[in-house]
């Protein structure tokens, strides 16, 4: 349990830090172009990435905490034996999700981009760097789900 209030954290904090940096990056962006009159060159580029960054960490980091999107009108009206066994099926169905498609999908998105040579225009940076939060949100979502299947008590304490 240490391990995920850690990883909850880790995550949170990182977020909010990219957050930061993605506004002052758009503030940026928007006074060069307007108070100088010459747009900077690589904060359009930067903002995209950090958008993919923050949008990966963020859905992982709300997957963990158990407050993603769902549809939840079946769920209240099951028994609690009922709702466990559905809760199973939803973390299995999620972990296999990002198995398939952040996991492998990502890793094999970042070994061609990397293999291919694939550098950023502005930035000039391996555009495989940036697509590695697929694999790595993939991990975590994971570990969330198997966390939750094995201690299904445990979200619901926090």
């Amino acid at each position: 349990m240490t391990f995920r209030r850690t990883l909850d954290n880790i995550l949170a904090t990182f977020v909010t830090i990219l957050m930061g940096v993605l506004v002052i990056n758009v503030l940026w962006q928007v006074a060069s172009r307007y108070l100088v009159g010459q747009p900077s060159a690589f904060t359009d580029e930067l903002a995209g990435f950090l958008l993919i960054w923050v949008g990966l960490l963020g859905a992982t980091y709300i997957t963990g905490k158990k407050e993603h999107l769902a549809i939840d009108i079946l769920h209240h009206k099951l028994s609690p034996e009922k709702k466990r066994k559905v809760d199973i099926i939803i973390n299995i169905l999620i972990a296999l999700f990002a198995l398939a498609v952040l996991i492998i999908g990502g890793i094999n998105l970042v070994y061609i981009t990397l293999y291919l040579g694939q550098i950023s225009s502005a930035l000039q940076i391996p555009v495989g760097y940036v697509y590695l939060v697929l694999p790595l949100s993939g991990m975590f979502i994971i570990y969330y789900s198997i966390f939750d299947i094995v201690h299904p008590m445990a979200t619901l304490a926090k």
